[in-house]
């Protein structure tokens, strides 16, 4: 098995990865629920993500198996508000439950490296859909650096 990670404009690939955005965002929202936590149907802004991708500030990371789409990441990169330091903010990053063995953490050091040659200074991360994965990202170098809450109107 060969897998290949490559960076892509978001509107190329959106046909092939829609049916893992919508296994993510299930996945994600069943576990969210167990906590009480309710989300609307899944209705991406596309033309949003469209626009980020087409001014370079959301990069779309495509894992493919022998051609077929098996995972993604979408980072968002801009600069730090604070300090205008170039910095990256994961919007997601998903494998399908059948590839999710060790090929994750192949994606995220494509990101981080790709991420560095870029220039940027830090990338924040957020466990949502399954919990587990804060351990390999903590294993992988991550410092716990907030704690994200939702209050549910």
């Amino acid at each position: 098995m060969t897998y290949q990670i490559t960076v892509e404009k978001f509107t190329d690939t959106y046909r092939d990865l829609e049916p893992l955005y919508r296994q993510h965002y299930k996945e994600m929202t069943e576990r969210l629920l167990a906590n009480g936590i309710t989300y609307p149907p899944y209705n991406p802004r596309l033309d949003e993500y469209g626009r980020a991708s087409d001014g370079g500030w959301l990069l779309t990371f495509v894992l493919r198996l022998n051609k077929d789409v098996c995972g993604y990441a979408n980072v968002y990169v801009t600069n730090d508000m604070h300090n205008q330091d170039l910095i990256a903010q994961e919007d997601t990053v998903f494998v399908l439950k059948e590839h999710r063995n060790g090929i994750g953490k192949k994606l995220v050091k494509f990101v981080i490296e790709e991420l560095r040659g870029r220039g940027v200074k830090r990338l924040n991360v957020s466990a949502k859909t399954d919990l587990r994965v804060a351990k390999l990202w903590t294993r992988m170098g991550f410092k716990e650096a907030a704690t994200q809450m939702t209050y549910q109107f």
